[in-house]
């Protein structure tokens, strides 16, 4: 399970550090619909969240990033649309 998250604005930092510290769920931030300067802030955050509690953290896409906690393997992410050939 994965727990994707698309916050409106930094109050909602609390919900990722919620998913990843106490349910130890992989999380998804779409930051995309914020500004880059929140959207930095977020970046920040979940740098020390992953930093001081273990695990690791990716960039999936612009502004889009996955946080997998310590100990968990990183999961398989089905793209939300795939290239037509």
């Amino acid at each position: 399970m994965v727990k994707t998250l698309r916050p409106r604005d930094y109050n909602e930092a609390l919900h990722v550090g919620h998913y990843f510290r106490n349910k130890r769920i992989p999380v998804v931030m779409d930051l995309t619909a914020l500004s880059d300067d929140v959207a930095k802030q977020f970046v920040d955050f979940a740098a020390g969240l992953v930093f001081g509690r273990g695990g690791d953290m990716d960039r999936l896409g612009p502004k889009v990033f996955l946080l997998v906690p310590a100990g968990l393997t990183r999961p398989a992410l089905v793209p939300d649309a795939s290239p037509t050939g």
